[in-house]
């Protein structure tokens, strides 16, 4: 498993270790689908838990979740222990939390609205420029006016509130279309009947909660349960872009460093980049550039590496090619393009080698102690010391009660925000203008009362101005890349 402060992943002509220095440049798992990627990633996630970094990875297939547990010997892995040379092979578990967006099977994952930010909402919303334009704006208002938008309830009451108003606002932020804040409304209905409403609010996860050291030394694994949450791939890709964001932005540099501090596996990775615009996907490709320096190691997890950007496949220094299959021209070109992406072996014809690749057998090339990509080899994986395969919901439920962040996360706290302010103040305008109303009434009962119909809205917005204080004029910056465009609140 580890060898002079290396992590042994697979066997060819030589052993093939991942440097733990190396490991914060990053890597690519790809292969079609049933050819090992999983069996892959549960060995490096293995290796880097042993060094006591943390692992954060989705589990789409819903079978990683054996990995907390002591694997047992049969005949295939004899068969490859064997074939390897390999003599002692301890089975062993590694320390595990289980989340879930869900919050059905493993701890919950809140973020708030505010957090998510406009970028990455009117990217899951499907918003066109102009309505993603209006959902700016909606931000800029609250934040001007101090109506914290925590969750869906709070995001319903601003849109509601700004369209309402949307001619107060003119002057001050610009025409506010009714009817993309009515698109809006509609992408938030949808959103909610995914289930996302439960991702809104909370308890914010703090993602430093992910970096935890176990009592062994061990890195804690954190694994998502994503075998419902890939059924919505938009709100999927959504939260690992704004995961990436968070940790962008609170983890501090630390420059070349032994070992880096937390490893997050991206599976599915293709979902990270469809239809994004250019402009996300440039930021994408700044942070993955940049968060290295932070002690951080992403590794994407694809079928086909064209599937990544090639900017960001360039920064991949750790690659994992399984099989491809080459039934179609389009299949040929993206083997002919996936084995260009290696370092030339004399000894290897890779092009053909990867449409003969078995099961658990890759193209393998990881950096050196220079930073260099390794000549590519042909290898077998290594088989895995914990178990293939899932536990019963039962050792879940038993894992998740010695959980470290156990009653962290598992209660949804609602506190005052826009909704229940936007709500109470209008309740007391509404109350005052009554007693108004009644006053003159009673001083004038022979006179109709013909004030102008937004008196009401006045009432709101100087009351709304009165409640900010010391909070006007600010702005505040959101997005994937909130310390690069300007910092987070």
């Amino acid at each position: 498993m580890e060898k002079h402060n290396q992590l042994l992943v697979a066997k060819g002509e030589t052993d093939l270790y991942i440097i733990p220095r190396m490991a914060n440049r990053h890597g690519l798992i790809a292969g079609a689908t049933g050819t090992g990627k999983t069996v892959t990633l549960q060995v490096m996630a293995e290796n880097f838990s042993a060094l006591g970094v943390s692992v954060f990875m989705a589990d789409i297939k819903g079978d990683l979740s054996g990995i907390c547990k002591p694997g047992k010997e049969n005949e295939k892995i004899s068969q490859r222990l064997k074939m390897l040379n390999i003599q002692k092979h301890q089975f062993m578990g590694y320390p595990v939390v289980f989340w879930d967006l869900f919050g059905k099977d493993g701890h919950p994952i809140r973020t708030t609205v505010t957090d998510m930010g406009p970028l990455l909402l009117s990217r899951i919303l499907n918003l066109n420029d102009t309505q993603a334009a209006t959902l700016n704006l909606v931000f800029k208002i609250a934040d001007d006016h101090g109506l914290p938008i925590l969750d869906i309830k709070d995001l319903r009451a601003m849109l509601q509130f700004v369209g309402d108003n949307a001619a107060q606002f003119t002057t001050e932020y610009g025409r506010i279309s009714s009817a993309s804040v009515g698109a809006i409304q509609r992408g938030i209905l949808e959103l909610e009947n995914q289930g996302a409403d439960i991702f809104f609010g909370e308890p914010a996860l703090n993602v430093e909660d992910f970096i935890k050291t176990a009592p062994n030394g061990f890195g804690y694994i954190n694994i998502l349960a994503a075998d419902s949450l890939i059924n919505s791939p938009k709100l999927y890709a959504t939260f690992l872009l704004w995961m990436l964001s968070e940790i962008f932005e609170i983890m501090p540099e630390v420059g070349d460093v032994d070992k880096p501090k937390i490893i997050f596996f991206f599976d599915e990775a293709h979902l990270l980049f469809n239809e994004a615009p250019n402009a996300l996907l440039e930021k994408i490709e700044q942070v993955v550039r940049l968060i290295r320096s932070k002690g951080v190691g992403v590794y994407f997890i694809t079928q086909n590496p064209m599937d990544i950007p090639e900017k960001i496949l360039g920064q991949l220094g750790n690659r994992v090619q399984h099989a491809l299959r080459a039934f179609t021209p389009k299949d040929q070109k993206a083997v002919k393009a996936a084995a260009q992406t290696f370092r030339f072996n004399p000894k290897l014809n890779v092009e053909q080698a990867i449409t003969e690749l078995g099961v658990g057998e890759a193209l393998i090339s990881f950096l050196d102690e220079n930073g260099t990509p390794g000549i590519v080899q042909r290898a077998y994986i290594i088989p895995p010391h914990s178990q293939i395969g899932p536990i019963t919901s039962e050792e879940r439920k038993s894992i998740m009660n010695a959980s470290p962040v156990k009653g962290v996360y598992d209660n949804a706290v609602d506190r005052e925000s826009a909704f229940e302010m936007l709500k109470a103040r209008a309740e007391k305008v509404a109350k005052k203008a009554e007693e108004e109303t009644h006053a003159k009434n009673i001083r004038q009962p022979a006179q109709r009362v013909s004030r102008r119909t937004d008196t009401i809205v006045e009432a709101m917005m100087k009351s709304a101005a009165r409640s900010v204080g010391s909070t006007v004029g600010r702005q505040i910056v959101r997005g994937i890349l909130g310390s690069l465009l300007g910092g987070r609140r």
